[in-house]
């Protein structure tokens, strides 16, 4: 199998050919047929997450080099191991989504169905091989979902950044009549925010985006309007626009700038929910906490109940589609590097 791997942190990606694993229990082994490309997928390539002031959470320890990088996976399965029943219903031949964010089965977090925030995490692209590559191998049939009629393209990135956004957009509530609600962002996580927002709020979303060429992209996936947070007396009008500050801001990005704007931006009562990873750091005034009433939530990509939701919807025909710019697998590292210097729109996904 064909694979791109993290063999030194902070270097492309090396290309690997090695043997086709052979899946063993319950395992079950896929043709890759599109992985997105993810945000994340640049920190573990650096080996940390940036926290500000120097501090790092150092990724070089769960990842153990050699690792295939790619969360977001849809594919064909082609063997089933020893241990995959029929009453598992997974086939060779279905079309699945892999839903990557696995835990370990055992604690308290994973039986409450949030294995996604499971203290022992073997997430596939991270702790486990993932989707740059040819073939991959999932642990259990339970992680399979059905994605037709949906386009694969399209289907793979649910799983990581559709699935983000619509667990952070839960995190709000549904706003009422006339509340509005903040986007930060406009990249690909942030588009899948925008296209959820009205089907899971009710409303169209605001958006701040520092880079017009996205607006564009952001009205066509939803937004009610953009605008430029850098520019001066952007907060004042919104404030002003909102009525008095909005009901809930969505930050997508997760930096120091944009968490800030997007506290400052609540009205009091009003909710922010983290969910992006850029990094830096913020004072935090706790005195406005309490006085505004203001709650901040952080939200970790989502639960597999949850990405059964999501595929649901999708499946209907309920959502707008997503951009997608597909690109061969051997692109690989050029991929991450064009998401890093901002040249992406919507999503990249790579197609061994």
């Amino acid at each position: 199998m064909l694979s791109y791997q993290v063999e030194t942190f902070g270097r492309p990606l090396a290309r690997v050919l090695r043997d086709t694993p052979q899946p063993q229990g319950t395992e079950v082994l896929l043709q890759v047929g599109s992985c997105g490309v993810c945000h994340s997928d640049l920190h573990m390539q650096d080996g940390y997450f940036d926290l500000g002031e120097g501090n790092k959470i150092d990724m070089t320890r769960p990842m153990r080099p050699p690792r295939t990088l790619g969360h977001e996976i849809a594919g064909t399965v082609v063997a089933l191991g020893p241990g995959v029943k029929a009453s598992d219903g997974v086939r060779v031949g279905d079309k699945r989504v892999v839903y990557p964010w696995i835990g370990c089965g055992q604690c308290s977090t994973c039986v409450r169905g949030e294995e996604h925030l499971c203290g022992a995490p073997q997430v596939i692209g991270c702790n486990r091989d993932g989707g740059f590559a040819s073939h991959v191998v999932a642990p259990h049939p339970r992680v399979l979902l059905e994605y037709e009629p949906l386009r694969e393209e399209e289907a793979c990135t649910l799983a990581c950044s559709g699935l983000t956004a619509y667990s952070a957009l839960k995190k709000i509530g549904r706003p009422a009549a006339g509340d509005a609600v903040l986007v930060i962002g406009a990249g690909g996580v942030g588009l899948s925010g925008i296209r959820l927002a009205r089907h899971v709020l009710g409303v169209a979303p605001v958006v701040a985006e520092i880079d017009r060429g996205k607006w564009d992209v952001a009205l066509a996936a939803g937004a009610a309007s953009c605008f430029d947070p850098g520019e001066d007396g952007a907060a004042r009008n919104l404030f002003k626009s909102s009525g008095g500050g909005v009901a809930a801001a969505v930050d997508f990005v997760g930096a120091a700038t944009t968490f800030a704007f997007g506290f400052n931006a609540l009205r009091k009562g009003g909710r922010l929910v983290c969910v992006g990873l850029f990094g830096g750091s913020t004072p935090v005034m706790p005195t406005l906490v309490s006085m505004k009433a203001i709650s901040i939530v952080g939200s970790y990509v989502g639960s597999l109940a949850e990405l059964r939701e999501l595929l649901a919807l999708a499946r209907a025909g309920q959502l707008p589609a997503m951009p997608v710019a597909t690109r061969p697998l051997d692109e690989a590292s050029q991929a991450l590097d064009d998401l890093r210097s901002g040249k992406v729109k919507g999503r990249a996904v790579l197609r061994p």
